[in-house]
């Protein structure tokens, strides 16, 4: 079965990205309440200045999705809900976009896959709304055990050829292709996330590096605020991966 990667912005294909977005953060992984989303659709402020990409099979159906926020007036998550061990007027603010909302249909994700990007057991939360109140301390005993799980994850495939590692990733590798190359064609610099340990290690794998910003907070789970400076991450890309540097930049 083929997979393709498009950008969306029609009403019928948002809300399919909003439906799986609430399919998985309120019935399969308890992060929001889904009394709290009646309308069975999650979305917020960050997703009208946001470009959509969705991932979609040969029924059409969507399967994956993730968003990259555009500078605007409203800001970036990053900055709005983490204590950030950086000067925002260290970075160009036109040239800034965050990476945001990363979902895949559980048809598409492997079990191994579920605990990078959503974070192991005891790294998830049910905290419905987000209120940036935790106290980092009470979690450090949990994220120092999610990070025993991901050492050495590599090694058990170290005869793994670069297009195996691609075809079992497929999904996310496909919309990090498509948030790189939209980034370029607008000239972003940076990227800002908040993500779980986890997928910045599958990411690194792959040549996506990215610098870590500020302590772990409550949000989804506990996550990480990020920074990726591209042209960094291109070569390190061109330096480790560089069949995935080349068919990212074919065309561009």
């Amino acid at each position: 079965m083929s997979l393709t990667v498009k950008q969306v912005s029609d009403e019928k294909a948002l809300k399919d990205i909003f439906r799986l977005r609430y399919k998985i953060y309120c019935y399969e992984w308890g992060f929001e309440k889904p009394e709290n989303h009646p309308d069975e659709i999650v979305t917020d402020i960050f997703d009208n200045n946001a470009l959509h990409f969705a991932v979609k099979d040969d029924t059409q159906k969507i399967v994956g999705a993730i968003s990259l926020i555009l500078h605007s007036a409203e800001g970036f998550p990053t900055e709005k809900y983490c204590d950030l061990n950086l000067s925002r007027d260290e970075l160009p603010r036109e040239s800034i976009a965050e990476i945001s909302r990363l979902v895949i249909h559980r048809d598409y994700r492997r079990r191994a896959e579920d605990k990078y990007i959503y974070g192991p057991d005891e790294e998830r939360r049910s905290i419905g709304s987000f209120n940036y109140t935790s106290n980092y301390s009470n979690h450090t005993s949990h994220i120092r055990r999610s990070d025993d799980k991901y050492k050495n994850k590599g090694s058990r495939r170290s005869g793994e050829s670069y297009s195996e590692r691609r075809k079992r990733h497929e999904v996310v590798i496909n919309l990090y292709k498509a948030i790189y190359q939209e980034s370029k064609r607008r000239k972003i610099t940076h990227w800002y996330a908040v993500m779980t340990k986890g997928i910045v290690i599958l990411l690194n794998k792959f040549g996506f590096t990215f610098e870590e910003i500020g302590d772990p907070v409550d949000y989804h789970g506990i996550r990480t605020p990020y920074l990726g400076d591209i042209d960094k991450i291109e070569q390190a890309m061109l330096a480790g991966n560089p069949e995935l540097y080349e068919e990212l930049n074919r065309n561009l």
